[in-house]
């Protein structure tokens, strides 16, 4: 038997060439909720895709009032973006003629007001009609009503479909040539290629290279089975 001491780097030029070989550029993930591929560049950051399904932030607030005195959001896992985390707490939306989405997670962590992010189609099914709005930008939004097991929480706005967007960190701006709120264009190739135009930029120091899309726009795209995704200016 013949043994070969290879050094990390050795090793590490064989993997890329077999993976080069076997997918071009593209890199599949078996998350049903997101897929990460390169952009056609060694250099280029690894940029990931992932479907935000409908949930909610809360003030500190309205986490008492809906879950009692005293209570705290409780992580049940973090998410990709550093300090952001889905709870263990979700609440029931209630709609125009008491239609409702019954159990709507709730995310972490709390905020300085509370916002209420859906889908096209979950807005049908509550009988509403929230615009499409950068997350934070409530003012004149949609309102509903928020039941938890403790209280309700009457919201007079608060309710947007938050319009699609890629979170970068400062390199990956300069990567890209583009600075905080400029648009760019995600291409998502699958058995229904989709381009989105119009993904809003939002920099910010110690951000990780993520796309948000909303759980209409991932499954027209069929971002499950996608092979390659491309951010283009």
């Amino acid at each position: 038997m013949v043994t070969h001491n290879l050094d990390s780097q050795t090793i590490e030029r064989i993997v890329r060439e077999i993976v080069t070989r076997r997918f071009g550029n593209s890199i599949p993930d078996t998350s049903p909720a997101s897929i990460a591929a390169n952009v056609g560049s060694s250099a280029a950051p690894e940029l990931v895709v992932s479907i935000s399904a409908r949930h909610l932030h809360l003030t500190d607030e309205h986490v008492e009032v809906l879950f009692g005195k005293g209570r705290t959001l409780t992580k049940m896992k973090d998410l990709f973006q550093d300090g952001y985390f889905a709870a263990e707490e979700t609440v029931m939306i209630v709609g125009p003629k008491r239609r409702m989405l019954p159990s709507v997670r709730v995310l972490g962590p709390t905020r300085s007001a509370t916002q209420v992010e859906l889908a096209f189609t979950d807005s049908i099914s509550l009988g509403i009609d929230p615009p499409v709005r950068e997350s934070g930008k409530i003012d004149g939004s949609a309102g509903c009503v928020l039941v938890g097991p403790k209280g309700v929480v009457e919201l007079k706005e608060g309710v947007i479909r938050a319009e699609r967007h890629v979170h970068m960190g400062p390199s990956d701006a300069a990567f890209y040539g583009v600075t905080d709120k400029e648009r760019m264009k995600l291409v998502v190739h699958s058995g229904c290629k989709t381009t989105f135009e119009n993904v809003l930029v939002r920099v910010g120091n110690g951000l990780k290279l993520e796309v948000h899309l909303d759980t209409d726009e991932g499954n027209a795209a069929d971002l499950e089975h996608a092979t390659k995704v491309e951010l283009v200016k």
